[in-house]
């Protein structure tokens, strides 16, 4: 990996050098491959996913990620005991019942404090240049969003946008009623204010408590949601067939 920083900035208080990861579910979808193992932690190229994950936060210019875990909690944290990542920082926060991700972004209030930050999760990988795109994008946004296109967002969020901001979004919608082929590729640049939205959070229809719906309540203030199509390589690694290619995109880079 290269040594790529943040842009400099007028301000450098306002540079997100925190990052949040989402860790905490087992990843059912991985069948028999997350049996004894979080699917964060599952090997690409002989080191698991979320190693290769700070390896690019470090890259750009992150310095600390506090990871919520939860299934297998401390498979993850003896691996990054015994194998401490070089230029980052790791935090922990627990999330005891798997009640979504709205509950547990909220988990991390007191990790993020004042600062802005960028938000991902345990299975994206992606190039580092997708972070310094989210910089570059937060100067007068509430919210950024990487997207990415897919003939069908059913699986995730369907984004709707207008012009340069987002305008609509639908968690898991079903499959064939989304007019929209973007989808949340699960990286996000957030500033503190998204814990007054999570804290407001009710119950979804499946029992959850999802972020998506903390990102429309902001949408739907009037707020600026900023979004760009991501750069590069992007892999939301949710089935074993997944495994091949950021294996190889790993390797490569």
């Amino acid at each position: 990996m290269g040594s790529r920083r943040w842009p400099p900035v007028a301000d450098p208080r306002q540079a997100p050098r925190k990052a949040v990861v989402l860790a905490a579910g087992r990843g059912t979808r991985m069948k028999s491959l997350t049996d004894d193992c979080p699917k964060p932690m599952l090997p690409l190229a002989g080191r698991p996913m979320l190693a290769h994950q700070m390896d690019r936060f470090a890259s750009a210019g992150i310095e600390r990620v506090c990871i919520v875990v939860g299934y297998r909690a401390e498979m993850i944290r003896q691996y990054f005991r015994e194998h401490p990542p070089a230029g980052v920082e790791i935090d922990y926060a627990l999330q005891p019942v798997p009640n979504g991700t709205g509950s547990a972004a909220l988990l991390t209030r007191e990790f993020v404090s004042e600062s802005p930050f960028l938000l991902t999760f345990g299975d994206i990988l992606v190039d580092p240049q997708a972070y310094e795109k989210l910089y570059e994008l937060s100067p007068g946004s509430e919210i950024v969003l990487a997207l990415a296109t897919i003939d069908d967002p059913y699986r995730g969020g369907a984004v709707y946008v207008e012009g340069e901001r987002v305008v609509r979004i639908v968690e898991k919608p079903p499959k064939g009623t989304s007019t929209t082929n973007f989808v949340s590729a699960g990286i996000y640049l957030f500033r503190p204010e998204i814990f007054n939205r999570l804290s407001e959070l009710t119950p979804s229809v499946r029992g959850e408590y999802d972020l998506t719906d903390a990102i429309h309540a902001t949408v739907r203030a009037g707020k600026i949601v900023r979004y760009f199509e991501v750069p590069g390589f992007w892999r939301d690694i949710g089935r074993p067939e997944d495994l091949g290619p950021a294996t190889e995109f790993v390797r490569k880079s």
